[in-house]
This record gives C-alpha cells, sequence and structure tokens, in this order.
C-alpha cells in the first residue's frame, strides 16, 4: 500500500516526512520550502490559495511519496 497523507497534515510535514514531494510542490509553482505559512497550510489551503486542483495535487504528491 502506498504512503497517504492525512488531510490535517501541514505542507511543512509532508515535505518533512516525504521529502519527495518537495520536487512536485516546485513544480506546481508552490515555494512551500522556507515558506512561514507552510506549516499552517494543508494541501486543500495550499491548492485553494494557489488556484490549483486539488485532486491533481494530491494525485501528484501521492506519486512522491516512498
Amino acid at each position: 500500500m502506498k504512503p497517504r497523507f492525512n488531510d490535517d497534515m501541514s505542507m511543512d510535514a509532508i515535505m518533512r516526512q516525504w521529502p519527495g514531494t518537495i520536487r512536485v510542490m516546485l513544480g506546481h509553482g508552490l515555494i512551500c520550502v522556507g515558506c512561514p505559512i507552510a506549516s499552517f497550510h494543508t494541501v486543500a489551503d495550499a491548492a485553494r490559495e494557489h488556484h490549483l486542483d486539488e485532486d491533481v495535487l494530491v494525485r501528484d504528491l501521492t506519486s512522491a511519496m516512498k
């Protein structure tokens, strides 16, 4: 079974647990590394804030988790 983050995990927690997701975030134009809000934003928050399709972002993040 592939790893999965839960809906209330922050972007910072996701990056720390699965460093491979950083490349995905950058690819979507998210500069979460070093962002002071990353410890508060969830994936849904980031998608909404940056006008991204949340389902696509979740899919891409999940595929980068190893």
